[in-house]
C-alpha cells in the first residue's frame, strides 16, 4: 500500500470562519481521497501559551515535513504568514496548490492574470485552484436539504476541485536532481535561513535525512 501524502494547510486561522472552513475542507479532502492524503492543520497544533517565535518555528517544521502545500490565497490582500509559508515551500521545490475561492479581483496583474500581487505568481510546481465560493454556495443551497446537506455538498465540490490540482502538481518533475546527499544539503539550508532558533528545533542530525527519504519514497524528489 502506498504511503499517504501529508498535505500542509497554509492560511489564516484567526476567526471562526477560518478555523471551521479549514477543518471542513480538510475532512472532505481526506474523505474524498480515501486516505491517500493526510491533512496537517496548524490550528490543530498551536497553543496560545507559546511565544510568537515558537509558533512560527513549529509551523515551519510541520511544513518541511509535509509533501504538498495547500495555500489559501483568499482576500483582497493575501495573508502575510501564508505568503511566507508559500515561499518556504518554493525554496524546497514542494508541489503547491494556491486556492482562491474569493470571487473578488485584486492585485496588479489585470484581467488576464492571477487576482493577487504579481510577486506571488509564476513559480514552478505550482497550480491555482480557483472558484467562486459565493456562486457555489448558492448552487448548493438551491439543491435543497438541511444546512448540513448544503455544507457537505459545497465542501465535496471544493475538495474535488482542490484534489484535481494537487494530483496534477504532484506529477510535475522536481527541479533539483542528483544524489540524496545534495538534496539533504538543500534542505539543511532550510533549517538555517529562518534564524530565531529554528535550527535548534530540528537539531536531530537524522531529521533532514528522514524528510528527504520520505519524499523519495513517495516519488516527489
Amino acid at each position: 500500500m502506498a504511503l499517504p501524502l501529508r498535505l500542509y494547510f497554509a492560511g489564516p486561522l484567526f476567526d471562526h470562519k477560518d478555523l471551521l472552513g479549514n477543518a471542513l475542507l480538510a475532512a472532505s479532502l481526506e474523505r474524498t481521497t480515501a486516505g491517500r492524503y493526510v491533512c496537517v492543520l496548524p490550528q490543530d497544533l498551536e497553543a496560545a501559551s507559546l511565544r510568537a517565535v515558537d509558533i512560527r518555528n513549529q509551523d515551519l517544521q510541520q511544513l518541511i515535513t509535509c509533501d504538498v502545500a495547500l495555500c489559501n490565497f483568499d482576500g483582497s490582500e493575501l495573508d502575510a504568514g501564508t505568503v511566507v509559508e508559500f515561499m518556504v515551500a518554493k525554496f524546497l521545490d514542494m508541489p503547491t496548490v494556491l486556492l482562491r475561492s474569493d470571487f473578488r479581483t485584486a492585485g496588479d496583474q489585470g484581467q488576464e492574470g492571477d487576482p493577487w500581487n504579481l510577486m506571488c505568481s509564476f513559480y514552478p510546481r505550482t497550480r491555482v485552484a480557483q472558484c467562486n465560493a459565493l456562486a457555489w454556495y448558492q448552487e448548493a443551497r438551491r439543491a435543497g436539504g438541511s444546512l448540513t446537506d448544503i455544507i457537505e455538498r459545497f465542501y465535496q465540490r471544493l475538495a474535488t476541485c482542490v484534489m484535481t490540482h494537487v494530483e496534477a502538481v504532484c506529477q510535475e518533475p522536481p527541479l533539483p536532481t542528483g544524489p540524496q546527499i545534495d538534496l539533504e544539503r538543500l534542505y539543511q539550508w532550510a533549517l538555517t535561513f529562518p534564524g530565531g532558533s529554528f535550527a535548534d528545533l530540528c537539531s536531530d542530525r537524522s531529521f533532514i535525512a528522514r524528510v528527504v527519504t520520505a519524499r523519495r519514497a513517495r516519488g516527489l524528489v
